[in-house]
C-alpha cells in the first residue's frame, strides 16, 4: 500500500539510469555569494520570472507511470501507476501489479481527505490528507501534490541564502518557512533539473531529493518525463517515475466508489 502512497508523495535517488546534475569540471563560477549580490530582492524576482517561464498550466492531467520503488526492506516489485487529475480538485489514481496484472489498488485524493481501495486484499481506508505527511514526511497539500507530479518546482523560499552561476548551471538555496531549497537550473533553458529540501527544523531531519529529467516539449513548456525522488527522516525511501504516456486538457472521469463488501482497515 506504501508504494501507491509514495507514488503521489515523491519526492531524487541514485540510480543505473541517473540522471546527471553535478557541475561539470569545465563550468566556471561567475556568481557566488548573495553577499556580492547587492538587490537579493531583485534578484529573487528575476529567478522567480526565470522558474515561471518554465511553469506547467494544465485544467486536467493523465500518464501512465512506471514506478520502481526501494525502502528499508530493500526493491520492491515495479508498478504501473494510471494517474488522472482535476487541477485543485482531485487526484485519482489506479495502482496494477505488473508481476500480478491486475490491478491492485485504487486511490483518490480530495482537498481534505484520501480514499483507499485494496483490491488484493479487499480492504477499504478512508484519511485525512494529512496521511500523506505521515508516509512521505513531507508536509503536503492537494496543490502541492499537484505541481510536484506535473513536475513544478515546490517551496520555492521567499529569501535567497546564496546563488552561484557557472557555465552549464544556475544553483540557487532559498529559504521559506519550513524549508531551506537548493535549486539547480540549467543556464541554458532555466529548466529545473534538481531540488534539494532541508526541514529547517534540525529535530526533524527531514529531506527531499528531487531530480528531473528526459524533458519533452509540450508547446512552449517541457515536461520532465524521469523524476528520482529521495525522501528521508527516520527511514528512507527511493522513488523513480518513468511517464510512459501523458495527456493534457483531456475530458477525464474519475471513476470511485468504496465496495460495501470490503471490511474497513
Amino acid at each position: 500500500m506504501i508504494i501507491g502512497l509514495v507514488v503521489i508523495s515523491f519526492t531524487a535517488c541514485h540510480s543505473t539510469k541517473k540522471f546527471k546534475t553535478a557541475i561539470t569540471k569545465k563550468d566556471t563560477t561567475v556568481i557566488s555569494t548573495v553577499s556580492n549580490l547587492g538587490d537579493s530582492a531583485k534578484l529573487l524576482k528575476q529567478i522567480r520570472s526565470n522558474i515561471g517561464k518554465n511553469h506547467i498550466d494544465f485544467k486536467t492531467f493523465s500518464a501512465k507511470i512506471k514506478v520502481q520503488y526501494e525502502d528499508g526492506n530493500g526493491k520492491q516489485p515495479d508498478v504501473n501507476a494510471f494517474l488522472r487529475m482535476y487541477k485543485d480538485s482531485v487526484i485519482w489514481m489506479s495502482i496494477n501489479a505488473t508481476f500480478l496484472n491486475i490491478e491492485a489498488f485504487r486511490m483518490m485524493i480530495t482537498k481534505d481527505s484520501i480514499f483507499i481501495i485494496n483490491k488484493l486484499d479487499k480492504l477499504k481506508s478512508m484519511h485525512s490528507l494529512s496521511y500523506i505527511e505521515d508516509v512521505a514526511h513531507i508536509p503536503l497539500d492537494l496543490r502541492t501534490l499537484q505541481e510536484l507530479i506535473i513536475g513544478n518546482p515546490i517551496y520555492v523560499g521567499d529569501s535567497i541564502v546564496s546563488y552561484k552561476k557557472t557555465e552549464n548551471r544556475i544553483l540557487v538555496s532559498t529559504v521559506g518557512k519550513l524549508f531551506k531549497n537548493l535549486i539547480t537550473l540549467a543556464a541554458d533553458n532555466n529548466l529545473i533539473l534538481r531540488s534539494k529540501l532541508d526541514d529547517l527544523d534540525v529535530s526533524q531531519n527531514r529531506t527531499a531529493d528531487l531530480t528531473y529529467g528526459e524533458y519533452a516539449s509540450l508547446g512552449n513548456n517541457f515536461f520532465p518525463t524521469y523524476r528520482e525522488i529521495t525522501v528521508a527522516e527516520k527511514t528512507k525511501v527511493d522513488i523513480i517515475l518513468v511517464f510512459k504516456q501523458y495527456d493534457f486538457n483531456k475530458e477525464l472521469s474519475f471513476p470511485f466508489s468504496l465496495p460495501k463488501n470490503y471490511k474497513v482497515k
